[in-house]
């Protein structure tokens, strides 16, 4: 098999693992989304298992990222780290959205895409918008 090849085969792996991950997690479930950034209904009603999925794949990742830092290349594609360490107006502005995004739809872009490949409506709506978003956003000023 060429390297190509298993490179696409891993990725495949990887992004079912992850697809099941939020799945099992209810991550693609944006009342669960919702219930978590929500706290206007007080402590009883806030749902605290997002905190967990985070801290999860938190404690998964570090470690196999800080291995990955050590090493000069991946194991079947080039390895690259962003370089850029400026906070500036896009990056605020980004997150900011983002945030309101997530807040308001109960989804970020995996659990949408996810979600969408099950056929939810809302999140074929919210993909769709996103499509548009990341249109306009490579389109030259």
């Amino acid at each position: 098999m060429s390297s190509q090849r298993q490179a696409f085969a891993v990725a495949v792996v990887a992004g079912g693992i992850f697809a099941a991950g939020l799945v099992l997690s209810g991550m693609t479930v944006p009342r669960n989304v919702i219930g978590f950034l929500d706290v206007t209904h007080g402590w009883s009603a806030w749902q605290p298992n997002l905190a967990l999925v985070m801290a999860a794949a938190i404690a998964v990742f570090a470690p196999v990222a800080a291995l990955m830092r050590r090493r000069r290349s991946a194991v079947l594609a080039p390895l690259s780290w962003p370089t850029a360490t400026k906070i500036d107006g896009k990056l605020v502005g980004g997150a900011a959205l983002f945030g309101v995004g997530w807040g308001l739809a109960g989804y970020c872009p995996g659990p949408a895409l996810v979600a969408s490949a099950a056929g939810s409506p809302a999140a074929l709506g919210f993909v769709a918008a996103m499509a548009v978003g990341l249109l306009f956003a490579t389109l030259k000023r």
